[in-house]
């Protein structure tokens, strides 16, 4: 795919160019810990946390981006940043 000058891409070119390899940082979820506000959903900015039907979230790792603002925005510190492993 070629860009064009002032870095427009076409629509839905990050479903197809995964971004989460490059990030230093991933979320941990501690599911025990969790009390399903669902903050960390809302919030995400890759839209790499999605609620499931039972409250709890998952996380699509080939998307984040390891931003850190999920872990930060937990009101029970049920995501933490661990150094990712490669």
């Amino acid at each position: 795919m070629k860009i064009a000058i002032g870095g427009m891409v076409e629509p839905g070119s990050t479903r197809v160019n995964k971004t989460g390899g490059w990030r230093i940082y991933r979320p941990l979820y501690h599911k025990d810990m969790c009390i399903k506000c669902g903050i960390c959903s809302l919030l995400c900015p890759d839209s790499s946390v999605k609620a499931q039907e039972d409250g709890y979230v998952i996380f699509d790792y080939d998307y984040c981006k390891g931003c850190g603002i999920c872990a930060y925005e937990c009101p029970k510190d049920a995501i933490e940043m661990v150094l990712e492993e490669k």
